[in-house]
C-alpha cells in the first residue's frame, strides 16, 4: 500500500539539528501536487521573502515570471518542460521561472554574480513556501530557448530554475513508477566533512 502524503512528508524530514531553522530541515521537492490553489496572500509572501535576499551591490537582478493555473503564462511554462517533468509539474497550481539581469543597471557592465544572486532569492522563496505549508520543486529540465521565445525574455537575462509551487499531493497520484519511487525515497545529503574544509581537502574541525 503506497505511503500517504503525510507519511512521505514525515519521511522526508531531515534529522533534527539544534539551532537550524525548521524550514530548512523540512524543505523537500515533491512531484505530486494537490488541486488546492495557492492564495494570493501566500503567493505575495513567497516573493516578499525573495525580495529581501542579498545581492552584489544590492543590484537585485532577479525577475520572476509567475503563471497561475489556467493562465497563458502557466500554459507557456508547462509547454517548455522536458517529457519527464511534463508528467507531473503542470499539475502544480503555480509555475514560476526565475531570471537574472546579467548586466548592472548602474553602468551596463557584466554582473558575474547575477545567477548566484538569483539562486539566493530562489532559496528564500523556497524556504518561505515551506514555512507557509506550501510545497515547491525547482527544476532544470525545461527548454530554455523555448521559454525565452514564448515569454519574450530579453537576451541579457539569464534563465534559472523553473519552480512548481502548490500543496503536496498524494504519492499514489503519480502513475509513473520511477516518479513514485523518487517521491517516497528518503532524502540524503553529503556529510559536512565533504563540503566544509579548513584547507582544501581537509575537513573543517567542528567546535
Amino acid at each position: 500500500m503506497p505511503l500517504s502524503a503525510h507519511e512521505v512528508n514525515h519521511l522526508k524530514q531531515a534529522p533534527f539539528v539544534e539551532g537550524v531553522l525548521p524550514a530548512i530541515l523540512s524543505r523537500w521537492s515533491p512531484r505530486s501536487f494537490s488541486d488546492r490553489e495557492v492564495g494570493k496572500a501566500d503567493l505575495a509572501r513567497v516573493f516578499e521573502a525573495a525580495r529581501w535576499a542579498a545581492s552584489s551591490s544590492n543590484e537585485q537582478p532577479w525577475r520572476f515570471l509567475v503563471g497561475v493555473r489556467n493562465s497563458g503564462t502557466h500554459s507557456k511554462l508547462a509547454a517548455t518542460l522536458v517529457s519527464f517533468n511534463q508528467a507531473w509539474a503542470p499539475h502544480a497550481p503555480v509555475l514560476i521561472l526565475g531570471t537574472a539581469a546579467t548586466k548592472f543597471a548602474k553602468n551596463g557592465r557584466p554582473n558575474g554574480y547575477a545567477q548566484h544572486d538569483l539562486g539566493q532569492a530562489t532559496a528564500y522563496l523556497l524556504l518561505q513556501a515551506t514555512a507557509l505549508g506550501l510545497a515547491a520543486h525547482p527544476m532544470a529540465g525545461y527548454d530554455h530557448d523555448a521559454a525565452r521565445l514564448s515569454l519574450d525574455i530579453p537576451e541579457d537575462y539569464a534563465l534559472g530554475a523553473l519552480i512548481a509551487l502548490g500543496y503536496q499531493g498524494e504519492p499514489a497520484a503519480l502513475a509513473d513508477e520511477k516518479l513514485l519511487a523518487q517521491e517516497v525515497a528518503p532524502r540524503t545529503r553529503k556529510p559536512l566533512e565533504e563540503i566544509a574544509f579548513s584547507s582544501w581537502g581537509t575537513p573543517f574541525e567542528r567546535i
